[in-house]
């Protein structure tokens, strides 16, 4: 996972703090020396050009997704964050109060996208190959096969109403993984460990798809990074 993940604020929500700390192997922590100090959280580069993920995700929807959206999401936590420093300072706990669904938002949209960046890969890194270990394992056990794992993350993606997130997850209670939606830019937290998220907001598919999201959700296989997925399994037993 990046280290732009650990590079936030002191003031930010119990949900956001617990998905940054969800999102990063303890080791990271251990390594960084970091306990979430109060600098900003910025937008992490990509490891492959906005143009490497086509045909599947066309070159000018990431740059959009990348550098106008998730910045968006970064410029607006960071700008949330430093008004709830504000309102600590003064002792004002009403305007605190109110800033929460901001940074809960828009610091949610940072966690998600940062690890959906790194969900993806083209083929030449690996993209599109099957998940092995564990992981595949622990798929087969649950759904029988990689083939109808991605069936249910499909019917999950269809089912999202308005904007959010399809995640494949791994129980920390019974160790087993599962498909889970979130709404918005809820962050994965709590009982469950985010391996795998597939955006389904509009903004990650309608330049190149339009009204046809099921092809996205189809044709997104073809890029997607399942090592990132394994590191996060193994990460989280």
């Amino acid at each position: 996972m990046s280290t732009t993940l650990l590079r936030t604020t002191t003031t930010c929500t119990t949900t956001t703090r617990a998905a940054l700390r969800a999102s990063v192997p303890k080791s990271a922590h251990l390594a960084a020396g970091l306990s979430f100090t109060r600098t900003k959280v910025t937008l992490p580069d990509l490891p492959y050009a906005y143009t490497a993920l086509e045909p599947s995700i066309s070159g000018a929807i990431m740059e959009l997704h990348h550098a106008k959206h998730h910045q968006t999401y970064v410029t607006s936590y960071n700008a949330a964050s430093a008004q709830l420093a504000t309102a600590t300072a003064a002792g004002d706990v009403a305007a605190a109060l109110a800033l929460q669904p901001l940074l809960n938002f828009h610091g949610g949209g940072h966690v998600n996208h940062s690890l959906f960046w790194e969900n993806l890969a083209p083929a030449s890194q690996g993209g599109g190959e099957p998940p092995r270990g564990p992981l595949a394992k622990a798929i087969e056990s649950t759904y029988g096969s990689y083939e109808n794992l991605k069936g249910v993350v499909e019917k999950a993606l269809a089912g999202v109403q308005g904007s959010g997130w399809a995640w494949v997850v791994r129980d920390t209670v019974t160790g087993g993984v599962g498909v889970r939606t979130y709404a918005n830019q809820d962050p994965v937290v709590g009982q469950f460990r985010p391996l795998l998220g597939i955006d389904a907001w509009e903004h990650a598919y309608y330049l190149q798809y339009q009204n046809r999201k099921a092809d996205y959700f189809k044709a997104i296989w073809d890029v997607v990074n399942w090592a990132a997925a394994e590191k996060r399994y193994e990460q989280s037993g």
